[in-house]
């Protein structure tokens, strides 16, 4: 097999186990329960009433199940689902290309719709309100507007940075739900539910201990969830109990608290090389060797969550747990910070 074709196999594999995973139903989805109950609510009463669902804004950080709640409502109303994303709605025409081919009471995902450009932007607002496209043909003095007329249909958005979002965007989305980071035992349900799907022998200590270092995230308990499995295949009988998971992410270099060595790099480059702070996001990034941006929103979201971080006006500062957890003691007068 050639290098291109394991690659090609190997992206569908992957596909292929994201979707194995996925819940279907309100009723197989684990977590954000008050969610869940408000989405199961509009869904009857829009179901009772014949039309299809206002517009839906899922808010909250990556990994916590905003694309799997939009395929959700589409299984719950009868609906399809057409998704694709902010970046690839370059121009006003794959807006208009894909609104038109919508039927009635169908859903149009739009994951990251944060990125949408202004122009295209702009179109969905009568989209959204009045089911209403005008579209520009010819150009110059031959100019003219045609209006076309949509079928109602339901847009989900998902946003990871709902703030960059405009205002009249925001305005139009009849509900606005935001995601939160998932327990300890929401996670363990999760990862036990992949493996009884995946045909995994999980004891209950070992799906805990998975779910422990999973950073809130369900889809990071289902990634490590995956290198466990092929770690307890190899060298643990088949069967994952804590020990196991312990050994497997220990070897991933995925510590008890769900760090892993990027996080401490950034907790040891503020605390060691800048005495605990305030530092300068670009700074840390020239030092760690990572981009500004996948610090912000990959990285600093865990540390901030567990206390480890803190931003300030003047820059990022390690905290006291930080320090703590790192095993050095904070340096001159460092104890009045915290």
């Amino acid at each position: 097999m050639s290098e291109k074709r394991t690659t090609e196999a190997l992206n569908r594999a992957d596909a292929e186990f994201e979707l194995t995973l996925r819940p279907g139903r309100f009723a197989d989805f684990v977590g954000q329960a008050k969610i869940r109950e408000r989405l199961e609510l509009s869904v009857a009463a829009a179901s009772e009433r014949g039309e299809s669902l206002d517009h839906v804004l899922l808010c909250g950080p990556p990994g916590l199940g905003k694309t799997t709640l939009a395929y959700i409502l589409g299984t719950a109303m009868g609906a399809d689902v057409k998704a694709t994303s902010g970046p690839v709605l370059a121009k006003p025409a794959d807006l208009a290309g894909m609104l038109t081919n919508l039927e009635r009471g169908d859903i149009l995902f739009i994951d990251e719709i944060h990125r949408i450009q202004k122009s295209v932007e702009e179109y969905l607002y009568s989209a959204m309100e009045d089911y209403v496209i005008d579209i520009v043909l010819d150009q110059g003095v031959h100019a003219r507007s045609v209006r076309l007329n949509l079928p109602r249909f339901t847009l989900v958005g998902a946003t990871t940075r709902s703030g960059l979002l405009s205002a009249p965007m925001r305005s139009r989305f009849g509900t606005t739900h935001r995601l939160d980071y998932y327990s300890t035992n929401e996670l363990a349900e999760v990862v036990g539910r992949s493996a009884r799907i995946l045909d995994v022998d999980m004891a209950d200590d070992g799906a805990r201990e998975i779910a422990k270092r999973s950073r809130g995230t369900p889809r990071v308990a289902n990634n490590l969830l995956r290198w466990v499995r092929d770690y307890a295949q190899i060298r643990a009988g088949n069967r994952i109990d804590r020990e196991v998971a312990d050994r497997a992410l220990a070897m991933l270099d995925v510590d008890r608290h769900g760090l892993d060595e990027m996080d401490k790099r950034i907790l040891r480059t503020i605390v060691e090389n800048y005495q605990g702070g305030p530092v300068g996001l670009n700074t840390i990034a020239v030092s760690v060797g990572e981009e500004p941006g996948t610090l912000e929103e990959v990285y600093e979201p865990f540390l901030i969550q567990q206390g480890l971080l803190a931003r300030t006006p003047q820059g990022r500062t390690a905290t006291a747990a930080a320090f703590q957890l790192l095993g050095v003691a904070p340096r001159g007068g460092q104890e009045d910070l915290f």
